[in-house]
């Protein structure tokens, strides 16, 4: 009998068919965990119909090995499938962070701060429901790894019985090759193949060896000249809010700003009823979604901290910052930092004469999740501490005479930091605050009980804006001494599942003062009259910090 009966054989094409659905199917599946999107916006993924290159270069190998060696044993295909597991869940990560946070990951910067994420993730959930979704993940894990497995054993079974081993190698690898020839085909193919998941890990890599190898200061360019006083302050008390996750996407949305019009307004409403007039501008933060600290730097010491790693480096440095100059003329400077709840030694770089972190700030009430403490009780026991007492220059724990000084305080809130929830009621009676009762049981227990989603952020996002003009409208009505100087700065934007695909890195900055010659020198610098957000953009943050240096100093504001 030759070769041409035995393939016109029944068993035999029976065989054959069953060969090619042993190796089309697994292919399919393993190809389909490796090509998957995001489903934006949210946590879940959408299926494409993409290739993936690594899978056609495993499997070439798969074929190679099978049709050299024979069917690889156990231990070969279980560590196969442990590495295409981790292929797997790499996969996730790269286009889940993006989708969420609204930037790339970083494997060591976004690496150093997982456990905080995790731990403010967490602190939303019921032990229960934490211990459950543990156990979910862990099984998910041991799921997908017995289906990955199962898959190569087929693939390989599939490989052994089926014809065609020849053509099946060399579209494997022809795929490999296309994908990498792709720089010099005058066609791009890229479309047909997803992104490599290999490519993601490569990167992180370089950003690994970039992060640890030595720097030097010289790296971080030159820094503004704070040179001059601080004359047009005229002794007025200088507040710096950093406004977590205020963004520019709360003017560019019409939905979000729709639904933040009423507060808008009522806040302009409250600066104008207190005799204050407000600027506005735009800037570009180093950072988005999160990392607030890059933009704190960014702004106090006028240079540039994208890169996560020059953040570090400045910190080791001696460069002068707008902390150092105003205590070089006469103010004293305070970081009231609620959202500090650990050691941070390296804050001693800025060199404030107050850190008032957590602990250090004096509040009594309950806890509003895991940020603790309301943006307007902090405020409220600031301006008790602060910005309404006579106190010395350097302090009053050191002993010195009561004189009062003015102030340079920086605030960086924390209520409207993802993911928004629980937000605490407004209190009008703002002495209240101040006291261990500052909220009811009541009050606590429906902030507590609100629905908090990393899926779908945007109306936690709205309930914590809305939260932030009102306190700030109360401040600047009521409370604010009349001469003070407020300036409120987006850190950055929010994350992506509010501000969107491709949103730019712009944040707001707005001005509130009553005196409107100091104000007059923010529009001659490029600032725009109200409460707007058809402003210009005046450069990324650290180049604001010269504009701001210019504006207090009585001296030719050309730059």
């Amino acid at each position: 009998m030759n070769s041409v009966q035995v393939l016109e054989r029944p068993e035999f094409a029976a065989a054959s068919r069953s060969g090619w659905l042993r190796v089309l199917l697994p292919l399919l599946i393993l190809n389909t965990l490796l090509t998957f999107g995001n489903d934006w916006p949210g946590l879940g993924v959408r299926f494409d119909l993409l290739l993936s290159v690594e899978l056609c270069l495993g499997a070439s190998v798969l074929l190679l090995w099978v049709g050299r060696r024979g069917q690889p044993s156990a231990q070969v295909l279980s560590a196969l499938s442990v590495v295409f597991v981790m292929l797997v869940i790499a996969r996730y990560v790269e286009v889940t962070v993006p989708a969420v946070f609204g930037r790339p990951v970083n494997l060591y910067w976004d690496g150093r701060h997982a456990w905080q994420v995790l731990r403010m993730a967490a602190g939303e959930l019921a032990p229960w429901r934490l211990a459950g979704g543990g156990l979910l993940l862990a099984g998910a894990a041991v799921l997908l790894f017995l289906l990955v497995r199962r898959m190569f054993g087929m693939l390989a079974r599939g490989f052994g019985t089926c014809a065609g081993h020849r053509w099946m190698l060399a579209t494997g690898f022809g795929a490999v090759l296309l994908h990498m020839a792709q720089p010099w085909l005058a066609k791009d193919v890229r479309a047909a193949f997803s992104t490599p998941v290999s490519a993601g890990i490569v990167s992180s890599g370089g950003q690994l060896r970039t992060a640890l190898s030595p720097r030097s200061a010289e790296r971080l360019g030159e820094s503004p000249v704070f040179s001059g006083g601080v004359e047009a302050l005229r002794g007025s008390d200088v507040l710096l809010i950093f406004a977590e996750a205020y963004g520019a996407v709360t003017f560019d949305d019409p939905e979000i700003v729709a639904a933040l019009a009423d507060s808008r307004a009522a806040l302009a409403h409250a600066a104008q009823e207190s005799e204050r007039g407000v600027v506005s501008a735009r800037v570009r933060s180093p950072t988005f979604g999160g990392g607030s600290w890059l933009a704190h730097a960014a702004l106090l010491s006028g240079v540039d901290t994208r890169d996560p790693g020059d953040y570090e480096l400045l910190l080791t440095t001696d460069r002068p910052t707008l902390v150092s100059h105003f205590a070089r003329n006469g103010y004293r400077t305070v970081a009231w930092m609620p959202g500090l709840q650990r050691p941070w030694p390296e804050g001693s770089f800025y060199g404030f004469d107050r850190y008032g972190d957590a602990d250090g700030i004096g509040y009594a009430g309950p806890a509003f999740g895991y940020w603790r403490i309301p943006d307007q009780a902090s405020l409220a026991l600031l301006q008790a501490q602060e910005l309404g007492v006579a106190l010395a220059a350097s302090g009053p724990e050191r002993g010195m005479p009561d004189s009062r000084v003015p102030r340079f305080v920086v605030f960086p809130t924390v209520s409207s930091h993802a993911p928004f929830r629980p937000v605490a009621p407004y209190v009008s009676d703002w002495s209240r605050l101040l006291r261990d009762d500052a909220y009811t049981p009541a009050q606590l227990d429906e902030a507590l009980n609100e629905p908090v989603s990393w899926a779908e952020p945007l109306p936690g996002y709205l309930q914590s804006m809305r939260y932030t003009f009102e306190w700030l409208s109360g401040y600047l009505r009521a409370q604010a001494p009349p001469d003070l100087l407020t300036i409120v700065i987006g850190d950055h934007q929010p994350v992506a599942g509010v501000s969107g695909r491709d949103a730019s890195w712009e944040v707001p900055v707005h001005v509130f003062s009553a005196d409107p010659a100091l104000l007059a020198r923010f529009e001659a610098a490029g600032f725009s009259a109200g409460l707007r957000g058809d402003v210009p953009l005046l450069g990324d943050m650290h180049e604001l910090t010269g504009v701001l240096v210019d504006v207090f100093a009585v001296r030719n504001q050309a730059r």
